[in-house]
């Protein structure tokens, strides 16, 4: 399926806002003003914007620890994401999500989830009452593959298969759960996918690092479960370019991994090569959207810094929710 010009640049600005704002956040942290544990998306754009460009706000996602790609692919704002982070009560979620947990119910931002594998029950959930609204909506899931070991994936999976939810569970295998790497840590490391395809389900499997691969197989992933077929997954093979969390020293990598990742495996340099490459966009319209990103994260920056603090009574405020 070939893009408008529209699509593949709105395509390749929504991956490069999450590159940078990642970017971005890794170096802010060593500052010492964001306070507890990040986890960055950087290396896995195309995933989320790959899947998430098919979707509308009554589409709904669940994310995971490592969710500020998905929140942003989802369209929650960049303002509102760098002021939660930065705990302001002007952030998404006033200050009290977190990197971690950002939501946002108007975009279809069920919320980020700090506990592996709590996301795929949450989005079963969503895709049920879905099914019953009968509007053919979806919910997903984004999963890396350390919650296919879990038993709440795996229940989830059965649930969804025996209601025939329009839920899609969608495995980002980048090779490392928290430090361990997916060959000692997972029986099927080389197919996390025949995993759900053994409770019942159709699945797909693709390359991570390639946003057209991305695309157009959950083009076909989503015709699939919206004609009514039931739940499916996928798994795409992507790079994380950081380390589990900010501070991780990595010493589990190969030596010259990430150099080599970086150069061969990178999702933006690859959509570049291949728009240019066939003449459908020039280097000098990409490096526009590359110069206007920056200045947008770069405000984002500065009106976080000076965003609005917590008070003392915020404390009790939204624990509660009235029916």
């Amino acid at each position: 399926m070939q893009l408008s010009r529209e699509a593949l640049l709105r395509a390749y600005r929504q991956m490069k806002v999450i590159r940078e704002f990642e970017e971005r956040l890794h170096v802010e942290i060593m500052t010492g003003e964001i306070a507890g544990f990040t986890h960055l998306y950087s290396g896995q754009e195309a995933v989320a914007v790959g899947v998430c460009e098919h979707l509308d706000n009554a589409d709904k996602i669940i994310s995971t620890h490592r969710g500020h790609g998905h929140c942003l692919a989802k369209g929650c704002d960049v303002n509102g994401m760098m002021k939660e982070i930065w705990g302001s009560r002007e952030g998404l979620c006033k200050g009290k999500g977190g990197s971690m947990h950002i939501a946002d119910i108007d975009q279809g931002m069920l919320g980020a989830n700090g506990i592996v594998g709590a996301g795929a029950p949450i989005a079963v959930g969503a895709a049920l009452s879905a099914k019953i609204d009968g509007q053919g909506k979806v919910a997903i899931t984004f999963s890396g593959d350390g919650a296919c070991n879990q038993g709440t994936t795996f229940e989830a999976m059965n649930l969804a298969v025996v209601t025939q939810a329009p839920c899609v569970f969608v495995f980002e295998n980048n090779h490392y759960s928290e430090h361990t790497g997916v060959d000692y840590a997972v029986g099927t490391a080389q197919d996390i996918a025949s995993r759900a395809e053994a409770f019942g389900m159709k699945v797909w499997r693709a390359d991570g690092t390639d946003f057209f691969a991305v695309h157009e197989t959950m083009r076909e992933v989503l015709a699939h479960v919206r004609a009514g077929n039931g739940p499916a997954a996928v798994e795409f093979d992507t790079e994380r370019f950081f380390g589990h969390f900010e501070g991780d020293p990595q010493r589990y990598r190969g030596e010259g991994e990430l150099d080599r990742i970086r150069e061969t495996r990178d999702c933006l340099k690859k959509f570049r090569a291949s728009v240019t490459g066939a003449g459908l966009l020039g280097d000098a319209e990409l490096d526009a959207v590359d110069a206007e990103v920056l200045g947008q994260i770069e405000a984002a920056v500065e009106a976080a810094r000076a965003a609005e603090r917590p008070t003392a009574e915020d404390v009790l405020a939204d624990v509660y929710i009235a029916y």
